[in-house]
Parts: C-alpha cells; structure tokens; sequence
C-alpha cells in the first residue's frame, strides 16, 4: 500500500481552502495561506539553471531573533504553512533548525527545499522530527553530470545520496511523518539524466522523485526552449514508470506541456495573497519574479526592518496585491514563465469568471495540505 497516495504534487490544493477563497471574494484582507521564503541569499551551490541570479536585492540578515517574531506574526495573522524554499540555501543559515522547531511548535506546518550538503546525521535528527516534507533539490542522476549541472565537486554527489539514504532511515527508524523528495530541475538539454535520475530515486528510496520544467524569466535569461521539452515526452514516460509502490517519479506534465507565459490563459495574479514569496534578504515581494531591485515599485517591505504582521496590514501591502489583480497587470507580458503561482492562478482566474465553481471536495485530505 502506498503511503502517499494522497499526495497532489502537480495542481493546487486550493479548493481545500474554501473559507479562504470567499473571504478573498468578500474583499477582505486575507493572510497567505503559504509562505515559501529563505533564511539566506547565500548558496554553496552554483545551478546552471538558478533563477536566483535574477533576484539580487539589497541583502540584510535574517537573525533569530527576526525570524522568531516573523513566525509568531504568521500564527497570529493565520498563515498555515512555511516553506524554506525560495532565493537562497536555507540549511546553511545559522537560525534554521531553531525556526523549524520554533514554527512547528507555534502549530504552523513547517517544510524545507534544500540542495541537503549540510544535511548529515546529526542535523537530520535536529530539524526532520518538525517538518512536513523535506525535498532535495538533485538535477542529474550520475555523479559527473551532477557536478557539472550543480556546479560542485564530483564528491558531492556521494555526500548527498548518503545524506538521502540517512533521511529515508531516520524516517523508518523514529516513525516520522515527513514526506522526503527529490527535485529535478530539467533543462532540455540535460535530457540524458532522465532516467539515471529516476533510477537513483528508485535506488535511494524517498517516497517520490520529481522531474519539473525550469522557470525563466521574462526576458528569457536562461534561455530555457520550452518547445524542446515536447521531444522528451517518451523519456519522460519511461522515467514516470519506475514507479512502484513505495517509491513515485511524478513528472509536472501541466507546466512540462504549457510551453512558457505566452500560453497562459489569464492576465490577472490572483494568487499572490494566497501564497506569498519572500527573499532571504527578508524583503517581502508577491513573487521571487519581482524580488530584483528593479521591480522595487512591487516591493513591499523587509521583514529585518518591520514587523510582518504590520507588514501584512499596511495599506502598501495591499495597493501592490490589488494592482496585480486589476486591468492595469498583465500576467501573460510581465511575468516570469510558469511561476509558482501559476496553477492557483489558474484555478482562481476560472473561478472568477465563472468557468468553474470552487467547491471544497468530497475527496481525502491530501497530504501537505498547508502548501497550497
């Protein structure tokens, strides 16, 4: 019997989020139900394919202190979910495994995208009992094309498989709830770590091992051809069945197949109040697409400078969300390609013109129900 069958890792998990959505349609000042952030703009990695070098802003630390009073702020306001996914390396941020457990213990639902060098043993035990899930970011499945991709030492890659190995028996062992993943960010022309890639995942056990698209920007920094991903389809099958009963290789198939902005169907960001970005530098953006300096009339304040809670409820807060919902914004020219908001955006853009009712499902809770 598979654990994680209930598990939604492509498509959003909006609609269990009812009351949310019609306090949003009332016009009322809504928290976000998911912060994705980081502790640090800092890497010790070096990604071919890292959007982060987009994002530059002016850097300023977020201590412990800064942090335990954002996470109270977020209990408070009634944020659900807290992922240290976003601009940075999160792990090597001194406060980390305090404000996993901080966060956790104030009863937020607590979770960590992470490229997991620096996690070894002794951190795993420290931070894996307070989180939801834990995904490693691991573009390639050989240890060569890893270094190459990742821009680290062949070394590293042995590092990091036993770092997975040592999370998937800590998880047995103490009987963990956390759901541990591995991330694949495919760049077409990486097209030969496909199935070595899912391999790995087979052998390493997580409970799932996704292949996702790679974002761009809006001037095509990265010069990602969404169109090449087309030819991959028959590799990208063949990875998705390894699969078995413990262990899922999901591919992203509605962002693979959606081929960049241009084909987006709406021109309104909805879902910015919903799930919120914020850079490790600590400034408070709607997206990671808007967090370089010259997107600073989209920036709304800094959280090592202001509390959030009071960030939360200034009228600047909500004069930037209302102008990426009005006339006046234009998903399909201005933003980033298929952005983390995209499928809630999708789903509330139907929602609003009455394409689709937004019901809350019959169907089981599904798992990381506080990352929408």
């Amino acid at each position: 019997m598979d654990e994680h069958n209930n598990l939604i890792l492509d498509g959003t998990k909006i609609s269990w989020h009812l009351d949310r959505v019609e306090q949003w349609q009332k016009g009322e000042r809504i928290a976000p139900i998911t912060i994705d952030m980081a502790l640090t703009r800092a890497c010790n990695y070096s990604c071919g394919f890292c959007y982060a070098m987009f994002q530059e802003n002016d850097r300023k630390v977020i201590t412990k202190k800064v942090i335990f009073e954002f996470l109270e702020d977020c209990a408070e306001i009634g944020v659900k979910g807290i992922s240290f996914v976003s601009d940075g390396e999160s792990t090597i941020s001194p406060v980390f495994a305090d404000a996993c457990k901080y966060g956790h213990e104030l009863g937020l639902s607590m979770a960590v995208g992470t490229n997991a060098f620096v996690l070894t043993k002794n951190k795993l035990e420290d931070v894996m009992p307070y989180l939801t899930y834990l995904r490693i970011n691991f573009s390639a499945g050989e240890k060569k094309r890893y270094s190459e991709i990742m821009g680290v030492k062949d070394s590293s890659f042995d590092r990091v498989c036993q770092n997975i190995k040592d999370m998937v028996e800590l998880k047995k062992k103490n009987n963990l709830k956390v759901t541990i993943g591995m991330q694949m960010v495919l760049m077409p022309e990486d097209a030969d770590q496909i199935i070595p890639y899912a391999q790995l995942g087979k052998d390493l056990r997580p409970d799932y091992a996704i292949i996702k698209h790679c974002t761009d920007n809006e001037d095509g920094g990265l010069g990602v051809d969404y169109d090449a991903y087309e030819k991959l389809y028959p590799l990208l099958k063949e990875a998705e069945n390894l699969s078995d009963d413990e262990y899922k290789c999901v591919i992203k198939w509605s962002k693979i197949k959606d081929k960049g902005s241009n084909n987006r169907s709406y021109q309104r960001c909805y879902g910015a109040p919903f799930m919120l970005q914020m850079s490790g530098s600590g400034l408070l953006a709607p997206c990671g697409a808007l967090f370089n300096e010259k997107y600073k009339k989209f920036h709304i304040g800094n959280i090592c400078d202001t509390r959030f809670k009071d960030i939360w409820s200034s009228d600047r807060y909500w004069e930037v969300m209302n102008y990426l919902s009005s006339p006046k914004f234009n998903a399909q020219k201005m933003c980033a390609s298929l952005c983390l908001q995209h499928n809630v955006n999708e789903t509330l853009d139907n929602y609003v013109k009455g394409k689709v009712k937004i019901e809350k499902p019959n169907s089981t809770l599904p798992e990381h129900i506080n990352f929408v």
